[in-house]
């Protein structure tokens, strides 16, 4: 390789690294978040909480609160598949357990939106949890 093509190569590699931008990096996002269970009466079937959270890539599997909780215990949202704008997970328990779902991320610079559709196996009980933001600024250390 002449010393040409490799000051080519080295110029194209450096574009490529500067030119991509790092997909969904961390930002702050005003949040709020819905639970909804669809079999209950209507007086008792939503729950809504808002806050403040940073997410990225990283955060998107654990970002359901609703997965801390102790019906789903030893489950977890892994096997990503990533589009344009979107990115699936499915949702996994430990062995013995039926309960199924996956979550679906719809992303853009307006901000995020990820509804999370469970199944609990045994109870033939459904409900989703929907986590939906507004981008506000950049995530801090505290965050």
């Amino acid at each position: 390789m002449s010393i040409g093509s490799k000051a080519f190569a080295l110029c194209l590699s450096m574009l490529a690294s500067t030119a991509a931008p790092q997909p969904y990096a961390p930002r702050l996002y005003e949040t709020t978040v819905e639970t909804g269970l669809p079999h209950l009466e209507e007086n008792l079937r939503y729950a809504t909480t808002r806050s403040t959270m940073c997410l990225g890539r990283q955060q998107l599997a654990t970002a359901f609160p609703i997965l801390r909780h102790e019906a789903l215990k030893g489950c977890r949202l892994d096997q990503e598949r990533q589009s344009d704008d979107s990115i699936v997970f499915g949702l996994h328990c430990e062995a013995g357990s039926s309960t199924s779902g996956a979550a679906l991320w719809q992303l853009d610079e307006r901000g995020i939106r990820g509804t999370l559709d469970v199944k609990l196996g045994g109870k033939n009980m459904t409900f989703y949890q929907r986590v939906s933001g507004r981008a506000i600024g950049a995530c801090t250390p505290a965050d």
